[in-house]
């Protein structure tokens, strides 16, 4: 869900500091002669809940993503750190297509091993693609299901394999699409692509122990407590030029997050000098940081690559007439909205869909809204709709998007729409968004690309052919417009990525007169860290978040 051909560049990093991010293409030295990160110790990780999922089946939430990848597994492709150029990972180079993009063939490197010493096979990453397949087995990335001939193909739990991926040997896979994907160098970055050998095969309970062909293994996982990683010994540096695996350790203490985790770190005493944020720093701790010189020096922040939305509910009144959707456009307030996200600090007002990612660097602004939007065009909207006001539009949220939700409130207001909103507890949120047959108006959302196409986020979000009974699939804003799915299926034939790159952005154009997708904000990715933590920098795939491939600690004694 973010995402390099080469031809694009992803978000761009905001550099608080010229030390904020440093360290992160140094060499490790001696402790003690540098700044640099070296090898050794332990690091120390603060997040406040439990991963979603380990699991490389099921593993499609960006920063565990990126946790995943860089320690626990590898995949036919990768990211070189810090950045979105794709270079080979457990393959030899970066695919090899054939018959227009309809074939590509990998081959495995030499040399590497599981954590118990036995070798990385092609058959195991087979094995991982059909499992994303099974129904069991949810919440992965859905490319495979995309790309691959299936025939109804339900996964490897019931005995059955693919025929459409062949392992003629241990060090050969082909996969055969259903279409040219010229982009698929890209697609094998996904966790979907990382080897399971069937051996160790434990349904969903692999979540809790996934087998490493990493650098660093499972010594310990307390769901909810703590998760400790310590070196995968079998794992050779030599085959791997991406991931440096400086820490002796990892240990994930899931029990100190938001502003208790921030204010520990501005502090920098004793271990938690040694830590990391896992997640971005609270809105309530932040301006403490950017009026602290010395704990400033310690946050990396980068443009995160996604783009906020608001999805407006097209299959029930009043959003199902596509000029009360476009009054909704200009009625809403995104410098409010932006000031409820915590400001410019942490969020960028956007007028377009697609992040500057995936449009040459370019922020575009494709209806030319002021950011405050445009109450009189709304009244006109509506007028010209046949809708008087007040328009009643109702939305569900947690206490903890309340303050935004408000935001939204007042800005529609002005323009004649009277939102209600219903708060409900978080874990019900996704219940009621989630499911068509319950959902309300509009919903607050957004969408991250797995890699730099248009492919991972248009479709994504637009594709009518997603929504199902009961879970509109990524299309919140149940959609249906055949000229859209039309255009999608025209643009996936493409062999040729920069023609499709350009198609895409004339598709977004399309999405947008539809007036279905409010884009409000492009969010930063602030990261705070102790004072012997270096080598730290975002990676523009995974959403900003700290790239686990080069971060160290300065004095492996230290996090003693």
């Amino acid at each position: 869900m973010t995402r390099n051909k080469g031809l694009l560049a992803l978000a761009t990093v905001l550099v608080l500091s010229l030390s904020a991010c440093g360290g992160g293409n140094e060499k490790p030295r001696p402790a003690g002669t540098g700044d640099g990160p070296v090898k050794g110790g332990t690091l120390t990780v603060f997040n406040n809940t439990d991963f979603t999922h380990l699991d490389p089946a099921r593993n499609w939430t960006m920063r565990d993503m990126g946790f995943g990848i860089r320690l626990l597994y590898r995949t036919l492709t990768t990211f070189k750190a810090g950045t979105s150029e794709v270079v080979p990972d457990l393959a030899t180079d970066l695919g090899r297509p054939s018959e227009g993009g309809k074939i590509w063939t990998f081959t495995l490197k030499d040399g590497v091993k599981y954590e118990d010493g036995t070798p990385v096979k092609a058959q195991d990453i087979k094995y991982n693609v059909e499992r994303s397949f099974a129904p069991e087995l949810t919440g992965g990335p859905d490319y495979a299901r995309k790309y691959l001939v299936s025939d109804k193909y339900e996964g490897p739990l019931a005995g059955k394999h693919l025929d459409s991926i062949e392992t003629p040997d241990d060090k050969t896979i082909i996969f055969h699409l259903k279409r040219p994907v010229a982009e698929f160098s890209e697609t094998v970055t996904l966790p979907t692509f990382a080897p399971v050998p069937q051996p160790k095969e434990a349904g969903v309970k692999y979540d809790d122990r996934p087998f490493s062909s990493g650098p660093y293994k499972i010594e310990k996982y307390q769901r909810k407590v703590e998760l400790v990683l310590v070196r995968n010994e079998h794992w050779d540096p030599a085959t791997d030029p991406v991931r440096k695996a400086l820490p002796d350790r990892i240990v994930v203490n899931m029990s100190v997050g938001g502003a208790a985790r921030d204010t520990r770190l501005i502090a920098d005493q004793g271990p938690d000098r040694s830590a990391i944020g896992y997640t971005d720093v609270a809105l309530s701790v932040l301006p403490k940081i950017l009026t602290n010189p010395r704990a400033q020096q310690r946050m990396s922040s980068m443009v995160d690559g996604c783009t906020g939305l608001i999805y407006l509910n097209t299959s029930k009144p009043p959003f199902d007439n596509q000029k009360v959707r476009m009054a909704a456009q200009y009625a809403v307030d995104k410098t409010a909205l932006q000031t409820a996200d915590g400001g410019p600090q942490v969020a960028t007002v956007v007028g377009a869909i697609l992040p500057p990612g995936l449009t040459g660097g370019v922020q575009r602004d494709i209806l030319r809204i002021p950011p405050t939007g445009d109450v009189e065009k709304a009244k006109a909207l509506l007028a010209e709709a046949g809708v008087q006001p007040p328009v009643k539009i109702r939305m569900a949220t947690s206490t903890g998007g309340k303050a935004k939700a408000e935001a939204l409130q007042a800005g529609l207001k002005r323009a004649g729409f009277d939102l209600q909103i219903d708060l409900v507890d978080v874990s019900a949120v996704g219940g009621i968004n989630g499911t068509p047959a319950k959902m309300p108006e509009l919903q607050f959302g957004g969408w991250c690309p797995d890699y730099p196409s248009g492919s991972t986020f248009l479709p994504m979000i637009t594709d009518s052919r997603l929504i199902s009974e009961g879970y509109h699939g990524g299309n919140a804003a149940l959609l249906k417009d055949p000229a859209i799915d039309k255009k999608i299926d025209e643009i996936d034939s493409m062999t040729d990525a920069n023609a499709a790159n350009k198609a895409w952005l004339g598709l977004e154009e399309q999405v947008m007169a539809t007036g279905a997708y409010i884009p409000i904000t492009l969010v930063k990715q602030n990261n705070l860290y102790g004072s012997n933590v270096a080598g730290v920098k975002g990676n523009p795939i995974w959403e900003g978040n700290p790239d686990f491939a080069e971060i160290g600690l300065k004095d492996p004694n230290l996090s003693k």
